[in-house]
């Protein structure tokens, strides 16, 4: 067994990369010899495969040696709690940090202090502090590699066999210790009661309806356990909304009837004015939704504001885990700040300097505004690509009610000829300024799975082409350079739906309106309410739509391909198909077009890989198949995002990736190292004394 790992690839700029580098010069490496079944993975260590990935291990792990050295010579007490501390309120530092605190790899050390103020437009945005906070089990780099975060270690054996150890000292933000009891508390008391949890385990915990064995090790190390591979477990624990298999145990006991007394528990019940003890225990345990003030937390910074209001505080949590190599515990912001507008003024709002970090309700559309303020209100615009396959794209609705209709959008010669007739090329250049990249609904440049020809099959702009293709089918026109009809004799006319909610797709639409009319089709667009918009898609009253293309265009073959088949309901291209297997055969409709059932057998095989090889070759399989058939026909992909940074917030990158899943919009990026560089008031500087590491221990 050993630490696996890669020399220079997971940190994000030259500096830290070449310590590492500088490093690796001065250490002789001797191979370590480690059996090719079992995988153990310490933080910092990407979880990859391969024998040459195995051989430098050693590297890493004698580099981890030397980069920690420095920091773990002195810790520096937070000024924010200097004065707690020296009253005895607040243990200090060396007491409040795991015995192996994470060191983070930080572009530019900074100094403690200060508040970053955030626009949001509801009281529930405070689930975003989650998301951006990115405190993982385990988390992705911005290489896109899975590593140990909170966990101090983690060993996978065959991929089915998760032993993860956590960090001794490792505290709640209450200061209570984090142990094991915390992962079978919820294990066996929230996810295996049928109270609390009715629809029993997450999916991510059932690889193909296959539960876990669950154990306790001691009290820093529990394992997963399935006869199988589970490929859906380490990424949802990395996820933006993450799988949280933990739960503040010494808290939320005292809301379980199987720990607390009934009598005192039926008070509290009755006292929030919720039904039974199920209810009152739901409405506490909100890690994601992170709206309860009480509730212990192990996020950098903590909620102090109880919603609803329009002004919601974060403060530093004070066991937090992570330091810096100069010792001083991150995170560098005292607080964070979120005030609440209407989404429509918020562009209006940054552009007058009322954030420090946006991103969140910007859009393109925004830039040359937001640009013009930059040097008055002192921020800078910076650029992000977007990780979405597709801005926007097409969805024909294979499972569309009319017989017509299904039998002419399931023939891929429609759906190929609709592609050719739509201008990409003329979309990026009016609406995105030419800075988009144009093609189909699939993997980004920046995957490691992205092939050309996945983008640009069936993408070209091709009117003669398409005409072709209709003619093939049998679409007959009304006169040379006429509307075409349906096979029974209907106008060819197609409605494009969609949620009413973005002018830039009514302006997308426009431009394709012009272009299907150089083929015969007219097309019309239908703007409705977000929850009608869903549910005449999943009736099969909808005959294509425009939305969100895949959500993840930045997919490694070791993320799941579920994307690209049919899998849940909500994919618009084939929602009933969806349905069908998302519930088990217990609704919707089996999938009967042969391109949809063999993306469906690869997703299953993908499940039950073993390998990265595998889940790569599956991964292209699928990617070609989905490109050639034009389930979805995508326009444009990369769309640059706004992000307005206040010009005093150090670490935040100036170019990145603002994505969802993987990414958790700046999660991935690590909020808890970005500092304000402005002079410390002389109140912040009273304690910023170095303590010996291991002194209280």
């Amino acid at each position: 067994m050993g630490i696996i790992g890669t020399v220079g690839r997971n940190y994000p700029s030259p500096a830290p990369r070449e310590r590492v580098l500088s490093a690796a010069r001065r250490v002789r490496v001797v191979p370590l010899e480690i059996p090719p079944p079992t995988r153990r993975c310490r933080a910092g260590s990407p979880l990859s495969r391969g024998a040459g990935e195995r051989f430098l291990a050693a590297v890493f792990a004698l580099l981890l040696l030397l980069l920690a050295g420095p920091a773990e010579a002195a810790l520096v007490e937070t000024p924010m709690f200097a004065a707690e501390v020296a009253k005895g309120a607040l243990p200090p530092i060396t007491e409040r940090i795991p015995r192996a605190p994470a060191l983070a790899e930080i572009e530019t050390i900074g100094r403690p202090g200060g508040e970053l103020r955030m626009l949001m437009a509801s009281p529930k945005d405070t689930r975003l502090m989650v998301v951006y906070g990115y405190s993982r089990l385990v988390a992705y780099t911005p290489a896109l590699a899975l590593v140990p975060d909170m966990l101090e270690a983690l060993e996978v054996s065959e991929d089915r066999v998760f032993t993860l150890r956590l960090r001794a000292g490792h505290k709640w933000s209450n200061g209570q210790p984090f142990t094991t009891e915390d992962f079978r508390y919820w294990f066996e008391d929230i996810a295996e009661n049928p109270e609390l949890s009715p629809s029993g385990l997450p999916l991510a915990l059932l690889p193909n309806g296959e539960r876990p064995q669950f154990e306790v090790l001691d009290t820093q190390t529990v394992r997963f356990t399935w006869s199988r591979p589970n490929p859906l477990f380490l990424p949802a624990l990395a996820g933006p909304d993450p799988l949280f298999i933990y739960r503040p145990a010494h808290y939320l006991k005292k809301f379980n009837k199987k720990y607390t007394d009934k009598d005192a528990l039926n008070g509290l019940v009755k006292q929030a004015g919720l039904r039974n003890w199920a209810a009152l225990h739901n409405k506490m345990d909100v890690m994601y939704r992170n709206d309860n003030p009480d509730l212990p937390s192990l996020e950098p910074w903590i909620l102090k504001t109880r919603p609803p209001s329009d002004r919601l505080v974060f403060e530093r949590n004070p066991y937090y885990y992570r330091i810096d190599g100069a010792g001083h515990q991150l995170l560098y912001l005292d607080r964070v700040v979120f005030s609440i507008a209407s989404s429509k003024i918020i562009p209006a709002k940054t552009g007058a300097g009322e954030s420090d970090l946006q991103a969140r309700y910007l859009s393109f559309d925004d830039y040359t505004f937001l640009k013009a303020g930059e040097q008055a209100n002192g921020y800078k615009v910076r650029l992000w690509r977007t990780g979405p396959g597709s801005q926007l794209a097409l969805y024909p609705n294979l499972n569309v009610d009319d017989p017509v209709w299904r039998g002419l959008v399931r023939d891929l010669r429609f759906r190929r000829a609709l592609s050719l007739a739509t201008n990409r090329h003329e979309i990026n250049q009016v609406i995105y300024f030419g800075l988009a990249i144009e093609g189909q609904n699939t993997v980004l440049p920046e995957s490691p799975l992205y092939r050309p020809e996945y983008r640009e099959t069936w993408a070209n702009f091709d009117p003669d082409e398409a005409n072709r293709l209709l003619d093939v089918i049998g679409l007959k026109r009304d006169g040379e350079g006429g509307l075409r009809q349906l096979p029974d004799g209907r106008p060819l006319d197609i409605v494009v739906e969609n949620s009413g909610e973005s002018t830039e797709q009514s302006d997308v639409l426009e431009l394709i309106r012009d272009s299907w009319r150089r083929v015969g089709i007219r097309m019309f667009s239908r703007p409705s309410q977000l929850t009608l918009f869903r549910r005449r898609v999943f009736a099969g009253q909808t005959l294509m739509s425009i939305d969100k293309g895949i959500e993840n265009g930045l997919a490694t073959a070791d993320m799941s391909p579920w994307d690209f088949a049919p899998s849940v309901q909500h994919q618009l291209e084939w929602p009933k198909w969806g349905q069908y297997r998302e519930t088990k055969g217990q609704a919707g409709e089996p999938p009967d077009l042969p391109g949809a059932v063999r993306l469906m057998e690869l997703y299953n095989s993908w499940m039950n890989a073993s390998s990265g090889a595998e889940h790569a070759a599956i991964w292209h399989e699928m990617l070609r198949i989905w490109a050639d058939e034009g389930f979805s026909i995508g326009l444009i992909g990369g769309v640059l995002q706004p992000v307005v940074v206040n010009a005093r917030l150090r670490n935040v990158p100036e170019d990145g990736i603002y994505n969802w899943d993987p990414g958790a919009h700046f999660g991935m990026y690590r909020p808890d190292g970005f500092w304000f560089d402005n002079p410390v008031s002389p109140s912040a500087s009273a304690g910023d004394q170095p303590v010996a590491l291991g002194a209280a221990r």
